[in-house]
């Protein structure tokens, strides 16, 4: 097995099924297969690049947050998720937090693996329909983010949309074309308005308050171009 190429960390439940999904996966991908417990303080280490396939049939939603943030804090780290029943379900778990894959339970196994291949080499993977709704929703959420609340300015309501996505203060920069020092006094002027101590009650308070927070579809990095598209 090729380690170069990082690993793939499959979090659900330990159970025969799940067994055998590891043991094609074992077969099929050039690189390691591990397994963690949706419970478990799992803690990143070599190799850097590590693809992490949520389990959504065993992961609740406050799980599904922890390596949402996990993933915005730590570079490396890689989201998608399974076991999704349909695209609605895929719209919903994807307004909540930044994937780069998702499957769904009809998706055949060699489907799957094509799909984990191609997310281990930095592409994303998701049908075009979905693609095409979640830009949708993006610019939605736009539109919705110009209107003033608790004296908010444009900017800091881009910025407390983009924390909702798992982006980190780098990348926020990254994209807004700013330093990490103008970002972080963003941040204390926006937590100082709405009255919050964290980035976790701020992405709370803006869905509450605003709706969901758009998702990033493929992060994008300064002089950085677009990552490709890959349907199936």
């Amino acid at each position: 097995m090729n380690q170069d190429k990082g690993i793939v960390l499959l979090v659900t439940t330990s159970n025969p099924q799940t067994q055998l999904f590891i043991d094609y996966l074992h077969q099929q991908l050039d690189c390691p297969v591990s397994v963690v417990a949706p419970a478990a303080d799992w803690k990143g280490r070599d190799p850097a690049r590590v693809l992490v396939l949520l389990d959504a049939d065993h992961i609740d939603e406050a799980t599904m947050q922890q390596w949402h943030v996990k993933a915005a804090e730590e570079t490396g780290l890689t989201l998608a998720a399974f076991n999704l029943r349909d695209e609605d379900h895929a719209v919903e778990v994807l307004s909540a937090m930044n994937l780069q894959g998702v499957f769904y339970r009809s998706d055949p196994l060699p489907l799957i693996c094509k799909g984990l291949n191609t997310l281990i080499e930095g592409y994303l993977w998701m049908s075009r329909s979905l693609m095409t709704r979640m830009i949708q929703f993006f610019r939605r959420q736009q539109l919705n983010s110009y209107r003033p609340v608790c004296g908010l300015t444009h900017r800091e309501l881009e910025i407390i949309a983009m924390l909702g996505t798992g982006a980190s203060n780098t990348e926020i920069a990254d994209q807004l074309f700013v330093s990490e020092h103008t970002v972080k006094s963003h941040l204390y002027n926006i937590f100082r308005k709405i009255k919050v101590h964290n980035r976790i009650q701020a992405v709370n308070w803006a869905r509450q308050n605003l709706g969901a927070p758009p998702p990033l579809v493929g992060r994008r990095r300064r002089n950085e171009p677009p990552a490709a598209s890959n349907g199936h």
